[in-house]
């Protein structure tokens, strides 16, 4: 189950915002990043893929990410249950941005800084 929710509001009519501040927890941006780039992953995949993240805190993340309908949650009760994540129609046009925000970083950080010209003294 899915629940919807409204972001936009007379105190957030931003549109942007909204999104952003869906993205801006706690390792949420490398979660999608991880699904976008290696596809559906079991809970255990996607612990050890983002190494460093409590099982705490990827349970929250994956939580509101399906609450935003970002994430799907694959259940199938087997023994032990087997639980996959995947994006969703909605994640995957996220894929575009973190594609874009990649090569941005990449041209950034994996150069060295140019450093600006030094103004003259007037």
């Amino acid at each position: 189950m899915t629940r919807k929710s409204n972001r936009l509001s007379s105190r957030n009519p931003c549109a942007v915002g909204a999104l952003l501040k869906v993205l801006e927890g706690p390792w949420t941006t490398y979660i999608l990043w991880i699904l976008s780039s290696q596809g559906p992953q079991r809970f255990g995949q996607l612990r050890r893929a983002i190494g460093g993240i409590s099982a705490k805190v990827l349970t929250e993340r994956l939580r509101l990410l399906e609450g935003e309908g970002i994430v799907h949650r694959d259940y199938r009760p087997t023994i032990p249950p087997e639980v996959t994540y995947s994006l969703t129609e909605r994640g995957r046009e996220l894929a575009h941005v973190l594609d874009a925000l990649d090569d941005v970083a990449r041209r950034w950080y994996e150069k060295p800084m140019v450093e600006a010209p030094a103004e003259d003294a007037a």
